[in-house]
């Protein structure tokens, strides 16, 4: 009795050629596809077409900010430049705000671990010692794959990584970043910035009417 051992070799190998073909032009258009889809999916190119959680833990969107001109930094709380900076974001947001300008405060622990407080803490000690009234959002993390788009977007728009605490970002009303300051600089060196961008505001403002 002949063995029917080899007939499949003989029978089904051009099948299984044809089907391998099909098999690679199905998985090479899905690739294609989805390759179409990352590069298709619209970029967004300004800060406040982001989303991010507040204090409590909502989400909320950065579109209220639109129009005015902001002042991000990454904040903490045990730091030894907690002090002088947290004063600087207080004066600041008292003299502009909060009309054109707004500080937004976003606590990091990646830092020297000078962040331990949940977000909660963080604005109500913010509040109790400094009397900050501008929003303190969500603890975030700044570096690495889970950092937050939204600060993402104001270390790739201006190629300044943070390095530490208190990292500040000028962002003007269309929701780009137009300058960065360092924590160990001087209210002086922001404070010109912020009134130059909040002078256009008001001009242009003065001209639509």
């Amino acid at each position: 009795m002949e063995s029917f051992a080899a007939y499949p070799l003989k029978c089904s190998g051009p099948k299984a050629k044809v089907f391998a073909v099909f098999l690679s032009m199905v998985l090479c258009t899905v690739m294609l596809f989805l390759l179409q889809l990352k590069f298709l999916r619209p970029k967004i190119n300004n800060f406040y077409a982001f989303e991010v959680k507040d204090a409590k833990g909502r989400t909320i969107s950065l579109e209220k900010f639109k129009g005015k001109v902001s002042l991000v930094v990454n904040v903490a709380s045990d730091c030894r430049l907690t002090d002088k900076n947290y004063l600087t974001l207080k004066e600041l947001h008292k003299e502009f705000g909060p009309y054109h300008f707004s500080v937004l405060a976003f606590p990091c622990n990646q830092f020297g671990e000078s962040e331990p407080r949940s977000s909660k803490e963080v604005a109500s000690f913010a509040r109790k010692n400094y009397g900050a009234t501008f929003p303190i959002f969500h603890k975030i993390k700044i570096l690495g794959p889970e950092a937050e788009p939204a600060f993402r977007f104001l270390v790739d728009s201006s190629k300044k990584e943070p390095r530490w605490n208190f990292w500040k970002y000028l962002v003007n009303p269309e929701g780009q970043v137009v300058k960065f300051w360092r924590p160990e600089e001087p209210i002086e060196a922001i404070r010109p910035h912020i009134s130059h961008l909040i002078g256009q505001i008001i001009l242009k403002k003065k001209e639509d009417l």
